[in-house]
């Protein structure tokens, strides 16, 4: 009847539309989308950089570091390096601050390239231990093994032994690395450690055989100091409270 009266019928909105607009409605929701998941993704890093507090502050540390270094001429790299070498001469004028400041620097890799491993293997390590317990590992993998490795060295200048240097260029990250994978590798699964970690001894052994450096031996007296942190009690029971439980998610927590 209305038909017949002339009345006009309601038009089909959705067939109106014309192929323009669709467009910018599809692209105004891809954009909404895309924003949303940019700000998702600044979310999570943002609640990872606040869990992650220790590995987050010691990688733009070392990232500071090592653009200062690139910023200045080989002889400044090369004083840089020996005023903060933590050798024996410095032990014995009391610059014993060298210990830490010796941890700033990336030396025998790419700076990303190091920069990268702390943040992979010191992040595993506070996000399964908490800060503290993390970086208790790491410092005492790197003072542990410098103090062991300098004072072989300093027994071996009072012995009069071939070889032995009072100024050696020892700086780097790579004792308290080597001692927080390997204490990684002692707390982890049985095949990590039934393989992982005699398969990492042997690499560090063979690169010591090869060049016979005072860091590459460091580097097994690391390794040693990460396996015998793993047998303490403190981070035992704490990596123990983390683990899974079956049907459920870490012990103690709801999954």
């Amino acid at each position: 009847m209305r038909d017949r009266l002339g009345t006009t019928q309601p038009t089909d909105t959705a067939a109106s539309r014309t192929p323009d607009s669709r467009t910018a409605a599809d692209g105004t929701a891809a954009g909404r989308r895309a924003t949303g998941g940019r700000a998702a993704l600044a979310a999570s890093a943002r609640t990872a950089a606040l869990r992650l507090r220790l590995t987050s502050v010691y990688v733009v540390l070392l990232t500071i570091t090592a653009t200062w270094l690139a910023t200045q001429g080989h002889a400044g790299r090369v004083r840089f390096v020996r005023h903060n070498s933590s050798n024996v001469h410095h032990m014995e004028v009391g610059k014993w601050w060298t210990m830490f400041t010796s941890g700033l620097v990336v030396d025998g890799v790419p700076a990303w390239a190091g920069i990268a491993a702390v943040a992979i293997a010191l992040g595993l390590a506070e996000w399964r231990w908490g800060p503290a317990r993390a970086g208790a590992v790491f410092v005492f993998g790197h003072l542990g093994a410098t103090l062991l490795t300098e004072g072989a060295m300093w027994v071996m200048l009072t012995a009069r032994i071939p070889g032995a240097l009072s100024r050696a260029r020892d700086v780097g990250i790579s004792y308290g690395l080597v001692a927080t994978i390997g204490c990684l590798l002692a707390l982890g699964p049985r095949a990590l450690r039934r393989y992982g970690l005699p398969l990492l001894a042997l690499v560090l052994a063979g690169a010591w055989a090869a060049d016979q450096q005072l860091a590459d031996a460091g580097h097994l007296v690391a390794l040693t100091l990460g396996v015998v942190a793993a047998r303490t009690a403190w981070l035992r029971n704490r990596a123990s409270s983390r683990s899974p439980a079956p049907g459920g998610g870490p012990r103690g927590e709801p999954q």
